[in-house]
């Protein structure tokens, strides 16, 4: 489990639905950690596996035994690891920002807020009792004391052992579904209970918002009531499986996020996962796991994967024990910390994995044997589409390659080494637009949209593709040195039309080439108002390798990403907070989500810096700018879709800045069926990096796109063509103080 993954596991289940009514939640970094999570297999970690391998009737479960064993004490490595990221937030990060009082505030109240982030648990007298220690975290890390997060940590053991007698009576408990109360929804507004009888009545109601969300789902109550049974008993047992790494993941975490919500700690295990991502590639079986109200599920197959091709695991399937070999002993899974099973499912390819499984529909186990393989994440790599649409002047159909591009990828290790195929998004993009070449495309759509980043050679390399030499980003470091990177491959793979799609989770790496792409006048962007607004760079300081240097073999100590330096566009201005604004924007409900770098706490602040000296493409001009909106504007008011979508913006707007829910049952089935927009745009976005998705999506939003992108063509055939092409090119000069790239 991540720094961030406490916070979501605490969230599944204290914040269930609450997308009901409100914003999609927005803590450092949900999206991003969501994102990074659902390119991985075997990464997602959510609630643990059950008790049982029968579902348990809600009068049959076993009370939660009060007294399990509390986490005992710090790792061997923790006070070394403690001192070092310390040591380098205060020397690297981009703020120069020294741990003091005011940083151990916010260590305390995020710290606090990752365990309990709804306040159900603690009670005021908790928080009182470790307010004594809250000023004093700034000199114990200087120590590497971190005895105050098992402090912390077995008093909130303690609290969830304590409450679950009460929840499982509440929620065999009748209800008043027309008594006139309300519930706090806001984590601004809620408050710790004074005493254990306000915390009593704090979670009749949360039991009670429970059920009407089941009673929305068409859930019936005694599968309700069992499926919130395992849902709390599961998440007890989660939070006591938790070990040292883990736990200090999260308290260290909770530092770095008072710098920036970019900035964190990586555990070992958390640093393997991200360096997988990064490289798309693993030794397993190809599938992706996921906890379900307290069962281990199959989530996902990677096509073409082991188990894919094996034939017999199956999406939903629920894997129960893991054995190693064809005659190696079936371990007992059920109720296993999720990471501990993804060690007993990885291995070296050509060994055999033996799962446990019970088939989706099913209730009798059965023993699969699959043989392990190289697994290469193809859901998130880069991938192509030949599009014909409108008409030209000579009445053929324009053909349009579509790019979809979940994630700036790069195998790190593969390139230290000096692999010569190591994988790239580059290499991939440019593999399609030579294909779209010998096709005789009229235009590129490079689609970006949820692309959360990833590395930032990348997205210079990527951006070189579409423009010929000169500046693609510039950065400032914490000494306010400015550095401008320039794609220097001269050539391009792409020299046409270029239509660039983003929308509000287009972040950090597709900043920069939207930004690029906009500021050249190479291409259109099209989608929401704006992008993200990530506009700073992390560096992955491995702290093994920092730490002992000289020794070919470093121990894993898990790693940190750090914020060092802030990126601006070749004109000068940062996407931070602010984003890319698009040329054509398309109403959607993603736009007004406050999921955005501006809705982070402690996000570093916007600014400018002098602009780089480059050269306008003049490929897009105002006149042709005004025209293509003009147009598209005009489309989407008579778009019955688009309409729906309007409505559902208003009815979204009016809803999320309220503070509390109605547990009346006529009101709350009102508000569910208005809050739906929002938590079916988030389905949307689940599905949008399913494995086996299409590469275009053609639904009333896409076919808008492809509208402007032909009105985009036909006006580079015309008139406006003509004047954006002798619109003279814009040129900046660099100030003499800027040192060149070396």
């Amino acid at each position: 489990m991540n720094g961030q993954s406490l916070a979501t596991a605490t969230n599944s289940i204290q914040n269930t639905m609450l997308t009901l009514r409100k914003p999609l939640p927005s803590r450092p970094n949900r999206w991003a950690a969501w994102l990074l999570s659902a390119v991985l297999v075997f990464c997602w970690i959510g609630s643990n596996a059950a008790r049982s391998e029968q579902p348990p009737t809600a009068a049959a479960v076993e009370k939660t035994p009060s007294a399990l064993a509390a986490l005992a004490k710090p790792g061997p490595n923790d006070r070394q690891i403690t001192l070092a990221v310390k040591s380098y937030l205060e020397r690297e990060h981009f703020l120069r920002r020294p741990v003091d009082d005011e940083i151990a505030r916010r260590w305390f109240g995020i710290f606090l807020e990752a365990l309990d982030p709804m306040k159900i648990y603690f009670i005021q007298s908790d928080i009182d009792a470790f307010m004594q220690k809250r000023d004093s975290l700034d000199d114990l890390v200087k120590k590497g004391d971190v005895s105050f997060s098992y402090e912390v940590f077995n008093r909130f053991l303690q609290r969830v052992d304590a409450r679950m007698p009460l929840i499982e009576k509440l929620i065999l408990a009748p209800q008043d579904y027309a008594k006139p109360e309300t519930m706090v929804i806001d984590r601004e507004d809620t408050k710790w209970a004074a005493n254990e009888a306000e915390s009593e009545d704090n979670w009749r109601k949360r039991i009670k918002y429970d059920l009407l969300v089941q009673k929305m789902e068409k859930t019936p109550l005694d599968e309700a009531q069992e499926k919130l049974v395992r849902r709390y008993r599961s998440f007890a047992k989660r939070m006591h499986q938790m070990n040292a790494d883990e736990l200090l993941e999260t308290y260290l975490s909770s530092l770095t996020s008072c710098l920036d919500p970019h900035t964190s700690f990586m555990s070992p295990g958390t640093l393997e996962n991200f360096e997988i991502g990064m490289r798309l590639q693993l030794d397993g079986i190809g599938a992706s796991l996921k906890g379900e109200d307290g069962f281990t599920t199959v989530a996902e197959l990677v096509p073409g994967g082991a188990a894919d091709k094996d034939g017999h695991l199956q999406k939903k399937d629920r894997v129960i024990g893991v054995g190693q070999g064809a005659e190696g002993e079936v371990v007992d899974v059920v109720d296993m910390n999720l990471n501990e099973v993804v060690k007993l499912i990885r291995g070296k390819r050509g060994t055999i994995v033996r799962l446990k499984v019970i088939p989706v529909g099913q209730t009798v186990p059965k023993i699969y044997d699959i043989t392990r393989a190289k697994i290469e994440l193809k859901d998130s790599e880069a991938r192509g589409e030949l599009i014909e649409e409108g008409k030209k002047p000579d009445g053929m159909p324009y053909r349009i390659g579509v790019i979809n591009l979940p994630s700036f990828y790069m195998d790190m290790a593969g390139a230290r080494q000096g692999q010569a195929e190591y994988k790239s998004s580059t290499r991939d993009t440019k593999r399609l637009l030579d294909e779209f070449r010998q096709k005789d495309v009229d235009c590129i759509v490079l689609d970006l949209r949820n692309n959360g980043g990833g590395s930032l050679p990348e997205s210079i390399s990527l951006t070189g593709l579409f423009i010929d030499t000169g500046p693609v980003v510039q950065i400032k470091d914490a000494d306010k040195r400015i550095q401008q990177y320039d794609d220097v491959d001269p050539g391009v793979s792409w020299d046409g039309p270029l239509v660039v799609l983003t929308n509000k989770f287009s972040a950090s790496a597709s900043e920069i080439v939207a930004g690029a792409i906009q500021d050249y006048r190479r291409g259109l962007v099209i989608g929401d108002n704006a992008t993200h607004g990530k506009g700073t760079v992390q560096s992955l300081l491995d702290l093994g390798r920092q730490l002992f240097q000289r020794l070919p073999n470093a121990p894993s100590l898990g790693a940190i990403k750090i914020t060092m330096q802030q990126f601006y566009r070749p004109a000068g201005q940062s996407t931070q907070l602010e984003g890319v604004k698009s040329d054509v924007e398309l109403p959607s409900i993603t736009t007004h989500l406050p999921v955005g770098e501006s809705d982070l706490d402690h996000a570093i602040a916007f600014d400018k810096v002098p602009s780089a000296t480059f050269k306008s493409s003049g490929r897009v001009s105002d006149a042709m700018l005004k025209s293509l909106r003009d147009n598209s504007n005009q489309r989407v008011a008579e778009d019955e879709d688009f309409r729906k979508v309007v409505k559902d913006i208003a009815q979204y707007q009016k809803r999320k800045n309220e503070k509390t829910v109605s547990l009346i049952e006529t009101e709350f089935s009102r508000q569910w069926n208005e809050g739906k927009s929002a938590e079916d745009e988030e389905k949307k976005l689940e599905e949008s990096i399913d494995p086996k998705r299409p590469v275009v999506k053609r639904d009333f939003y896409f076919k808008e796109v492809m509208n402007v992108t032909v009105d985009y063509l036909s006006s580079l055939a015309g008139g406006v063509a003509g004047l954006a092409r002798t619109t003279p090119p814009t040129q900046q000069v660099v100030p003499e103080s800027v040192p060149a790239l070396q």
